[in-house]
């Protein structure tokens, strides 16, 4: 059930826009390619075997890792209806 201009399903297809969008993103990202180092670029620590053999091509320890993947900037999501605001005015 769809309320005002809104085609029935139109809530569904927004939402399943937003998924496919977000699918495509993650698929896009570039990952580790080649031979994996034993020890991490950045700290030297030790790149454990099983982390090696699960991403061939790793670079990074896991502590390290995790502060380069918190370290991203947040991605706005895409707004597909327009914010309540700007239907206001």
């Amino acid at each position: 059930m769809a309320g005002g201009w809104a085609q029935d399903g139109a809530v569904s297809e927004q939402i399943e826009a937003s998924i496919n969008d977000e699918l495509a993103r993650m698929k896009a990202q570039k990952r580790p390619v080649g031979e994996s180092l034993t020890h991490c670029a950045e700290c030297e620590e030790v790149i454990p075997e099983k982390r090696r053999v699960a991403l061939p091509g790793v670079k990074l320890c896991i502590e390290c890792q995790q502060e380069r993947d918190g370290a991203q900037q947040m991605r706005g999501g895409i707004n597909r209806r327009g914010s309540k605001d700007s239907q206001l005015k």
